[in-house]
């Protein structure tokens, strides 16, 4: 076989090549373009999803997961959030800040709320911003209220034949503290700050509920009530459960029943909110001064049977 005629087959080897690789692009590109059209408007695509947020047990003040809440709001793949509720509450800031990054998503989004056995407290100051509260007749919700405890041990010292003494930079900076009782000034100024708590927790409910904060404030003596209860006093929206709020999204916001679910990871924010409350407990077992646990963290609105 002659050099011209090798230099012809390889030509013509080459162009098969590039002629395939070419189709391949234009293929790929068709296939991506089609893919991108499907998700843009919401069809089958299986990043288009609702997303599922759970919060369970003790409500603490965590960072992780009030980011990845506040990050749905900007995610074009996230059609609507379930949040999923069974906690007693917890501390008043914690509750405050995932309050706030639910109430951003819900700006942008359908937001449903579904309460399990116990939704109270901090549990309920988070329900509020969502389009509708779902809870089962059984459910404990409400307990709005705010909680501030200390404690004092001068009495068992005083038996052990153990003083204290401690110098302080004013007459309010001991106050609560562990190793005397609580001063008749320092009792008024915690009082406020309950009070002032307490205010905010009756507002935030009154805004998210739309309802009168007088009303709120005749409802928020501390007490928790049933389902059933907090449908007839305007609390919660409906009795029902995750299918009864699906049904409710797909009938009033227009998102099927089709569109999967999908739970959010939060970069383990559980395993952050453990370590949380096990140093807390370490804490207080050490015997730390009751003073350094009163402070904004320090309250509580939780419920206590």
């Amino acid at each position: 076989m002659s050099l011209e005629t090798d230099l012809l087959l390889d030509r013509r080897r080459l162009k098969r090549r590039l002629s395939f690789w070419r189709i391949l692009a234009v293929v790929a590109v068709v296939i991506a373009a089609l893919a991108g059209t499907v998700r843009a408007i919401g069809v089958g695509g299986p990043s288009h999803h609702i997303t599922r947020v759970t919060v369970s047990g003790m409500i603490g003040d965590n960072r992780k997961l009030t980011e990845a809440i506040d990050k749905l709001a900007k995610d074009k793949s996230v059609a609507a959030v379930i949040l999923s509720i069974d906690s007693p509450g917890g501390a008043v800031s914690g509750g405050e800040s995932l309050h706030d990054a639910i109430e951003h998503v819900a700006a942008v989004k359908p937001v449903v709320t579904v309460m399990g056995g116990l939704a109270a407290s901090a549990g309920y100051m988070i329900a509020v911003p969502a389009a509708r509260i779902f809870a089962r007749e059984s459910t404990l919700t409400g307990s709005i209220g705010v909680l501030l405890e200390t404690g004092e041990v001068s009495g068992l010292l005083g038996k052990l034949g153990i003083s204290a003494e401690t110098i302080t930079s004013g007459p309010l900076k001991d106050q609560p503290g562990l190793t005397h009782p609580l001063s008749d000034a320092g009792r008024v100024v915690l009082n406020e700050i309950v009070a002032d708590l307490y205010d905010q927790f009756v507002q935030i409910v009154a805004k998210g509920r739309h309802m009168d904060a007088d009303k709120v404030r005749s409802l928020a003596d501390g007490r928790a009530y049933t389902g059933r209860q907090a449908l007839k006093l305007g609390l919660v929206d409906e009795i029902g459960d995750e299918t009864t709020a699906r049904e409710w999204l797909a009938k009033e916001k227009s998102v099927p029943m089709t569109v999967p679910v999908q739970d959010l990871k939060a970069d383990d924010w559980r395993s952050q909110l453990r370590s949380e409350l096990t140093g807390a407990i370490s804490d207080a077992l050490s015997g730390v001064s009751a003073r350094q646990s009163v402070r904004l963290d320090g309250a509580w609105a939780v419920w206590q049977p």
